[in-house]
């Protein structure tokens, strides 16, 4: 779900502003993670039970406009591979503490995972252009923060968490776009691929949630962010755009790894 929700995204700000396209992702999944609170009979919950998915929803929100930058001003090989990386491994880490050591075939299959993420995010930059790292870092730190709020949540609601989460995203980038009189408005044309990419984001928050209720914090965190091999893969088969080398090598990880993750895991 994430992986398509990045893809549909791309396409869009390829088309229109960037924060236009990120505030309705986040505005049209707080609308839609309403309705399906309401829906489903969990309502919004008591205000005193937002502080935590508000808290994941600005994290996502500030790794979002982090990475966002750090690939316009930076090298893409360097920004993603490390926003990648500390967003699964300091929730690994996390969830190892909270959950107990994990057995050896799941320590392989998150250690091959991680490396995985890291080869796929990579992509060429320009040599001399600024790294953009500590770009990376703060993208990486945001995304990290959602993951292990995320993993906080109580186990007795899916969606009701989801409405503040979003609510919280969206409110930090409509601060930013205020505060930095960003441009934002997007064309009619392109708002279905925007729409799209919430509705697909939206779900891949809601299946993050149940996995790390059901199951480690660190299978959850780590098979979740495997989501740009499905970017790399619908690229290639839509966009023709060329799969080079480094990608095959890390999607075949990647399924490595999620085999050993499963049978580490009991799946």
């Amino acid at each position: 779900m994430w992986g398509s929700s990045d893809f549909l995204g791309g396409v869009a700000s390829r088309r229109a502003a960037a924060f236009g396209v990120v505030l309705v992702v986040q505005s049209g999944g707080a609308v839609l993670a309403l309705a399906l609170a309401l829906a489903s009979g969990e309502g919004i919950g008591a205000p005193g039970t937002w502080a935590m998915p508000a808290i994941a929803g600005m994290g996502a929100g500030i790794g979002l406009l982090a990475l966002y930058h750090g690939l316009a001003v930076g090298r893409m090989g360097i920004v993603a591979p490390v926003a990648g990386l500390l967003a699964a491994a300091l929730p690994v880490i996390v969830g190892s503490v909270r959950d107990g050591i994990p057995g050896p075939l799941l320590v392989a299959g998150i250690a091959l995972a991680l490396l995985a993420v890291v080869v796929v995010s990579r992509v060429a930059g320009d040599v001399g252009q600024r790294s953009g790292l500590e770009f990376g870092i703060l993208a990486g730190l945001g995304f990290a923060a959602f993951n292990v709020a995320v993993g906080l949540l109580p186990d007795d609601a899916a969606f009701a968490p989801l409405v503040p989460l979003k609510l919280g995203g969206a409110a930090l980038i409509m601060g930013v776009v205020i505060a930095g009189r960003r441009t934002w408005r997007i064309p009619r044309a392109v708002l279905p691929l925007a729409l799209g990419s919430a509705v697909l984001d939206l779900s891949g928050i809601a299946f993050y949630v149940l996995a790390t209720q059901a199951g480690r914090l660190d299978v959850a965190v780590t098979l979740s962010s495997l989501y740009p091999v499905t970017t790399v893969i619908l690229a290639a088969l839509i966009l023709r755009e060329r799969m080079s080398r480094p990608h095959g090598v890390g999607i075949v990880m990647a399924a490595v790894a999620i085999v050993l993750i499963s049978l580490g895991s009991g799946a």
